[in-house]
């Protein structure tokens, strides 16, 4: 008997267990929308003049200024067909003294540090674009060696003596190869509902294969 008892908690918790990984699907389904259409508003936005007083995801900007390459980094990034590489993110200071992380595009790995890809310019435009969090799978910087998996701030300043917000520029120039400025896209995934759809269906096999077992004893 308390066997079964213990059979009915387990069959239980595992029916909760999906159908919530079912709604929360549902609730990304929704998330992944409202990206979509915040990044489509971007795209079709005219630039303003970059303030950190006016931030906003995907608002597409103009800076004047100059690009710091001495605290330059490396981010590891895939480029559009997989291939890994590294993104360039390079400091840049405007004429009104703010600072802020541009992500100048992917290079191979080889061209790290070589000073053919540090184009000056005074004047980018790009879209802004919230950091990605770091998450669980994602490997801690190597600082000395100037390879980084994810935008750490803090490092970041004790590495340059300044302070950045949590946007980086995503730089758009046509004309540069290298590094090759990343592309923006609303041509996002949107599988959620599919992956709501199988958590749901498995609580629903197992509440069947439970309910056909009971009837069994």
């Amino acid at each position: 008997m308390k066997k079964f008892f213990l059979f009915n908690i387990i069959v239980v918790f595992f029916i909760t267990l999906f159908c919530g990984l079912g709604t929360w699907q549902l609730y990304r389904v929704e998330w992944k929308k409202d990206l979509i259409n915040e990044i489509k508003i971007g795209l079709s936005s005219t630039p303003i003049k970059y303030s950190a007083n006016r931030i906003k995801n995907y608002q597409r900007v103009i800076l004047s200024g100059e690009y710091n390459f001495e605290d330059q980094i490396y981010l590891y990034s895939l480029n559009n067909k997989g291939q890994p590489g590294l993104d360039v993110i390079t400091p840049f200071k405007t004429l009104d003294q703010q600072n802020i992380l541009i992500n100048r595009g992917w290079i191979k790995k080889e061209f790290k540090d070589n000073p053919e890809i540090n184009i000056p310019s005074k004047e980018i435009i790009g879209l802004l674009k919230k950091k990605n969090k770091k998450n669980i799978f994602t490997p801690d910087n190597d600082v000395k060696k100037n390879v980084w998996f994810w935008i750490n701030l803090d490092e970041i300043q004790s590495l340059t003596g300044k302070t950045f917000n949590n946007f980086i520029v995503i730089l758009e120039n046509d004309k540069i190869n290298r590094p090759k400025p990343k592309k923006i896209s609303i041509d996002l995934p949107n599988n959620h509902l599919k992956y709501a759809i199988t958590w749901y269906s498995i609580s629903i096999s197992i509440l069947f294969y439970f309910l056909y077992f009971r009837k069994k004893q």
